[in-house]
């Protein structure tokens, strides 16, 4: 079987993409600290800002293909470590794309919808970047020096996700479920929205991604939603009607990141080239009745 190594295997979607693999790439997954186990896949610890150990890592691998999910990811700590972030989010995809690039080895980079600032949603892959928030413009220009140094590659950027967590990563549901089952309130904006996918869904339009496309692609689910309304579809799978959902505004939460309160996505490229997402109900109710972890904690 052709190789394949999927960066941030520890993180949610890294994990998703390397359960997806197993039986058709012989798969070797990346993580920085969090080591696990997962059938059919090898796990692999390095820190990928070093690049004596990334080039290690691409010269004993040798993979075929590099789909680097890795991410500083978390809005708030960009925003307030803007270096150390910068380093993981830009240098080091610099870094793995041209090396990539120098061994013809295929390239898919994640990408975010936080690269836009919410005001022309819907958004398709010609309109221009417009971040407001040091996340987004990290993940923007990474994307720059991706395909400037790597024009075969694959940009996908990915809207809000949700579904198994594995064995480590924190999913935003997560808590929203223990609130609900506790009997706690949980402020939602009703102000902000996005186009959200599965984790399983996600994985499938990376792969198509791999298998199809170069340049930019956006990966955007079926629907566009408020925070609010996906926490009401949440709580009506879960059969918790008693459920303390709280309708606020953006404006009422002081966060150190900005949020664009719409980045949902025009996902028609993805859709010639056979991508079909879920809707989010049918998706939410095939992942609980499959057994979904919910717990609140890794």
């Amino acid at each position: 079987m052709k190789k394949i190594l999927i960066t941030g295997a520890s993180g949610f979607l890294g994990w998703n993409l390397c359960r997806f693999a197993r039986g058709a790439w012989d798969v070797f997954g990346v993580a920085f600290r969090n080591s696990f186990e997962l059938r059919g896949a090898r796990i692999l610890l390095a820190d990928l800002t070093r690049l004596d150990e990334t080039r290690k890592l691409l010269r004993e691998i040798q993979p075929d293909a590099v789909i680097h999910a890795a991410a500083a990811a978390n809005l708030n700590f960009c925003q307030l470590s803007r270096s150390e972030s910068h380093k993981i989010n830009v240098e080091a995809t610099d870094a793995i794309a041209s090396l990539c690039a120098e061994h013809s080895v295929r390239f898919v980079f994640i990408s975010t919808d936080i690269v836009f600032d919410g005001l022309k949603a819907p958004y398709r892959e010609e309109d221009p970047v417009s971040p407001i928030n040091a996340y987004g413009e990290q993940k923007a220009e990474a994307e720059w020096k991706v395909l400037g140094s790597n024009p075969e590659a694959v940009v996908c950027r990915m809207p809000l996700m949700f579904g198994e967590a594995g064995p480590v990563a924190k999913i935003f549901i997560q808590p929203m479920i223990q609130a609900m089952k506790e009997g706690r309130e949980i402020s939602l904006f009703t102000d902000e929205y996005r186009t959200p996918i599965s984790g399983r869904d996600a994985a499938k339009g990376i792969f198509l991604a791999l298998s199809k496309a170069r340049g930019l692609l956006h990966l955007g689910g079926s629907e566009r939603i408020s925070r609010f309304d996906f926490g009401v579809l949440l709580r009506d799978v879960l059969k918790v009607p008693g459920a303390k959902l709280v309708p606020c505004l953006q404006q009422s939460i002081t966060m150190p990141a900005p949020r664009p309160r719409d980045v949902s996505f025009d996902s028609t490229k993805a859709r010639a080239l056979g991508f079909a997402p879920g809707g989010i109900r049918q998706e939410l109710r095939e992942l609980f009745g499959a057994g979904m972890d919910v717990r609140e904690k890794p």
